[in-house]
């Protein structure tokens, strides 16, 4: 009855996305006054779902995670324009800061997507 839901491989997807361009913009933070440091990010989750194939395998994280199948990295990194700055660091605070509520924002979707899905569930056997 229960066995292929789409729904919760997609909050998956949308959360996992969600951390991972969350890294490269603190990597980017965390680079900010580096000398010659070029900003990377994540291509929109939007784009790289529908380039998926609406497949999204899962990945593991650290050893014995889905009994250690790892695969290809799902979104892949490319860098930003850089804003210009003297010392050739591209890094532009204000530009990241606005990424990271933007990222935050895609979190929490995907979260109630998830729960609203579990609540879903619950209901449909008799356990709200």
């Amino acid at each position: 009855m229960f066995y292929d839901l789409n729904v919760f491989k997609t909050a998956h997807a949308m959360a996992t996305h969600a951390g991972q361009r969350q890294a490269v913009i603190a990597r980017n933070m965390a680079n900010a006054d580096t000398p010659g440091y070029q900003p990377r990010d994540i291509e929109a989750f939007q784009k790289a779902f529908e380039n998926a194939g609406r497949e999204v395998a899962m990945t593991a994280t650290r050893a014995g995670h889905l009994n250690g199948a790892s695969g290809p990295q799902p979104w892949a990194e490319y860098e930003v324009a850089p804003s210009g700055d003297p010392n050739g660091n591209g890094v532009s605070v204000e530009e990241e800061m606005f990424k990271a509520v933007e990222v935050k924002r895609q979190h929490d979707r995907a979260l109630t997507i998830y729960k609203s899905s579990m609540n879903i569930l619950r209901s449909s056997i008799g356990r709200s």
